[in-house]
């Protein structure tokens, strides 16, 4: 054998265990993929899964923020309302405090008419009373 033939069975070779290995390789690879696409499909078909169940809660949780926004709002127009109150009632106890400091007896107002009302019930009553006796 000459030299020239040596170095081409030998390039030959190694050739060919470049050509095997690069099969091998492929294989691999292709076996790699398959399984790849293998859970890459149940991963998909587990999302829609997820997805569908998502969209079903988040349509209930809708149906019942439907149903719980008249309360919600009842309850914040009351708050108003207490509001407004609190700042009547607060209205109205301060002018019946300044109407008593204002008065020497420090009594005014509804409260002035009520124990004017009650002194002439109370005084009719004796009077009657005094007459009653006198008759007897």
């Amino acid at each position: 054998m000459e030299p020239g033939q040596l170095a081409l069975i030998i390039f030959a070779v190694a050739f060919l265990l470049l050509v095997l290995f690069i099969g091998f390789f492929l294989l691999r690879l292709t076996r790699s993929l398959d399984i790849i696409t293998l859970d890459v499909d149940s991963i998909a078909r587990s999302s829609n899964e997820i997805l569908g169940n998502a969209n079903t809660l988040l349509n209930d949780v809708n149906g019942k923020v439907k149903t719980l926004d008249p309360t919600v709002q009842a309850v914040a127009d009351m708050s108003v309302t207490v509001s407004q109150l609190n700042a009547t009632i607060q209205n109205v106890t301060n002018k019946f405090a300044t109407a008593k400091a204002a008065t020497s007896f420090g009594v005014s107002g509804v409260a002035a008419a009520v124990a004017k009302q009650a002194t002439k019930t109370a005084m009719g009553r004796y009077k009657n009373k005094k007459s009653t006796k006198r008759e007897k």
